[in-house]
């Protein structure tokens, strides 16, 4: 008895023992599961757990599975098959989860959006997805009559997921759908270089063997619980919260919107987990006398830690943050660090098991041990690709390899430090923000005949969009033009918070006139470049 214990609960293992443990339980006659019938999994396991505490509101494992059971039945009904991509849009709440597998049960491709985009770039994705039907909140649903471009799909409002699971009962006749492993599961749009989001393309053997990864690092057993504040549209909210919390059976406290009261509210259920961005820390430090009595991890991802929030963190509650690294297109995880030691800014931890590393110069040779190179990584956790974009997938994907587009080295214990972005990268509150996609924005006024967006580092929200345009003849106001201009097309979050006016010459371009970015971060803004 007390062996089985210390396998099920990891006590006097190693990382791989717990590693090879768990992966055992995620196959069936040596296949490896559906990722969509996680739910079901902990509704068997764990039936009367807490699956979700959102406010006032809270349900167990088995009654969430039981109210996902008639949604999936009307999807099917609607002609869903496995296959098909399902779009989903709702805010933080535990009718995103009843949506979320609802979906995924039918055997469908999930495909949950940003709710803060646009409705052009949400155009956009429908038209990319082609989904068979839509689930969207209320909320949403508000806004309908603003997509008068393209044809919907069917949908389910908010309002018809209450109806469907008011009177939902255990169902023994509801089968999942075997859907092989190395099948697309879940698409999850992330902000895209062409100026348009782009689809990442995730599969259950993608998903799933990324969640063994990350909690066989650990000590997380089915009794903890997450502070789920994160958007759930987010990779990393999806693998703690929606993903990582069902396959332990464990409780995610959902948090509607990162507000001081709701937070609060929700840390009264006294979370022993914490998954954040630093945006989310730097609030904590603000509010300054924040109650984390059982807490024992505190883990930042989504972009590299300020030291100003690491530290003042550390001097106000006496606790240290872990510092995670990971990308949508690695399912996310690539590594963290859970040690309570010193090191250096942007020190990662090692390596998750089953992912290789090669550090790269600028045209795909390997750079010597201990320098600095663009890291690729391999594993069975990296996508399948972009969906429908193979060539920006060519790009980025070549013989099973990744390209994450970031410099890092290893440090003298293998160790994995991210030294920069080798790519333009803005991150604002863990969501990824290209800038060529706000420059098109910028360049389609016809003032504007050069424009280049870079990140303003910013401790409260990582960084925020800064453009600096040229123009062909005056505009009077134009910041406020080109503001506004941005405004009808861009999320709110993508809209540059400055807008610098220069002349031609005042320009820093590179030898191949290029504009030069490092420099405008240097002269304009007073920020060195890694």
């Amino acid at each position: 008895m007390l062996s089985d214990l210390k396998k099920w609960f990891g006590f006097g293992l190693s990382e791989q023992e717990r590693f090879d443990e768990y992966y055992k339980s995620i196959l069936v006659d040596g296949k490896m599961i559906f990722a969509g019938s996680l739910l079901q999994r902990s509704a068997k396991k764990y039936p009367l757990h807490t699956a979700l505490i959102c406010r006032d509101d809270s349900i167990t494992y088995q009654d969430l599975y039981n109210k996902t059971i008639p949604i999936s039945k009307k999807l099917i009904s609607m002609g869903v098959v496995p296959g098909d991509r399902v779009i989903l849009i709702m805010e933080n709440s535990i009718e995103f989860y009843l949506g979320y597998y609802g979906i995924w049960q039918t055997g469908a491709v999930v495909a949950p959006l940003n709710t803060f985009l646009h409705v052009r770039e949400m155009n956009h994705i429908i038209e990319n997805a082609q989904p068979k039907a839509m689930i969207i909140s209320n909320t949403f649903a508000q806004r309908l009559q603003e997509f008068n471009d393209i044809k919907l799909p069917p949908y389910l409002t908010e309002d018809d997921l209450h109806d469907l699971a008011q009177d939902a009962k255990s169902d023994a006749t509801f089968s999942i759908p075997a859907v092989p492993a190395d099948r697309m599961a879940a698409i999850l749009y992330t902000s895209g270089t062409t100026g348009f989001p782009k689809g990442v393309m995730l599969s259950s053997k993608n998903i799933l063997t990324n969640i063994v990864q990350g909690i066989c690092r650990t000590d997380i057993v089915p009794t903890d619980s997450l502070l789920g504040a994160l958007p759930f549209f987010h990779s990393f909210a999806q693998f703690a919260c929606v993903w990582g919390s069902f396959f332990l059976g464990g409780t995610t406290i959902v948090i509607p919107r990162i507000e001081r009261r709701l937070l609060l509210e929700g840390l009264e259920h006294q979370p022993s987990l914490i998954a954040g961005v630093p945006a989310l820390y730097g609030l904590f430090c603000l509010m300054r006398n924040v109650p984390f009595p059982r807490v024992r991890y505190f883990i930042s991802g989504g972009d590299a830690m300020p030291d100003k929030i690491r530290v003042a963190f550390e001097m106000i509650y006496r606790r240290r943050i872990c510092n995670g690294y990971g990308l949508t297109e690695t399912s996310p995880l690539i590594a963290v660090n859970l040690k309570d030691e010193l090191l250096a800014p942007n020190t990662v931890g090692k390596v998750c098991l089953g992912i290789q590393c090669s550090l790269r110069d600028e045209v795909g040779n390997e750079v010597k041990n201990g320098q600095k190179g663009i890291l690729w990584v391999k594993g069975d956790n990296v996508m399948l690709g972009y969906y429908d974009a193979p060539e920006l997938t060519e790009k980025v994907l070549k013989d099973g390899w990744l390209d994450t587009g970031d410099w890092a080295y290893f440090d003298s214990q293998n160790r994995l430090v991210i030294s920069g972005r080798h790519k333009d990268l803005i991150i604002h509150k863990g969501i990824n923000v290209y800038p060529p996609e706000i420059e098109n924005v910028l360049m389609g006024h016809s003032a504007v005949i050069n424009a280049a967006v870079v990140g303003k580092k910013d401790p409260d929200v990582g960084e925020f969009p800064v453009a600096f345009v040229v123009l062909k003849e005056v505009l009077e106001n134009a910041e406020d033009v080109l503001k506004k201009l941005c405004q009808q097309h861009l999320a709110a979050y993508k809209v540059p918070k400055q807008i610098w006016v220069l002349k031609q010459e005042e320009l820093p371009l590179t030898p191949l006139k290029k504009i030069d970015k490092k420099r405008l971060r240097k002269e304009f803004l007073g920020q060195e470049n890694h």
